[in-house]
């Protein structure tokens, strides 16, 4: 995979990538707009990436932080900014 910085806009990169020629006619077959699938997965992906990430830092955070807060303490602080509100 080749990676070049787009000239006509900067905000974008473009991505080359080889595929078996079987599979880019069987997609232009189906009138599969490749470009727009393609950047469509990339940010599924992503999202999952980031989302396990997330979840990762959370498992990190909910180990170091267990047994050092009184679930009723937040509860009790959870009704008393509502009341506020």
């Amino acid at each position: 995979m080749r990676i070049t910085e787009c000239i006509t806009a900067p905000y974008m990169t473009i991505i080359t990538i080889r595929v078996a020629r079987e599979v880019k006619e069987k997609l232009e077959k189906y009138n599969v707009n490749i470009s727009e699938t393609v950047r469509e997965l990339l940010d599924r992906y992503l999202l999952e990436l980031e989302m396990r990430n997330l979840g990762e830092r959370l498992e990190l955070l909910r180990e170091r932080l267990s047994g050092k807060i009184d679930p009723e303490l937040v509860a009790k602080l959870v009704r008393e900014d509502r009341e506020v509100r």
